[in-house]
């Protein structure tokens, strides 16, 4: 898990067993514990978004689910003329 705005250490799936790359960024607290400035962050594959947004929502815990931005560094830059 990441604070909100902090740098992903991985982007691995946090769904148990699961070593895909993820795709989403689930932002989430439990209201009974957590001050509202304590932010979570789970990260999802696509195969696993749905179910993991699922599980948090059926606690009612506030939840934001966004696209992880592409890094540039894992993007290969463009072959210059030969």
């Amino acid at each position: 898990m990441i604070g909100l705005g902090a740098d992903l250490e991985t982007t691995n799936c946090s769904r148990a067993g699961c070593r895909e790359n993820a795709d989403w960024r689930l932002d989430w607290r439990n209201p009974r514990i957590h001050a509202q400035d304590r932010v979570k962050t789970w990260l999802a594959c696509d195969l696993h978004v749905d179910y993991l947004r699922d599980f948090l929502a059926s606690r009612d815990f506030p939840l934001a689910v966004s696209p992880l931005p592409v890094s540039l560094e894992a993007v290969e830059p463009e072959a210059g003329p030969a």
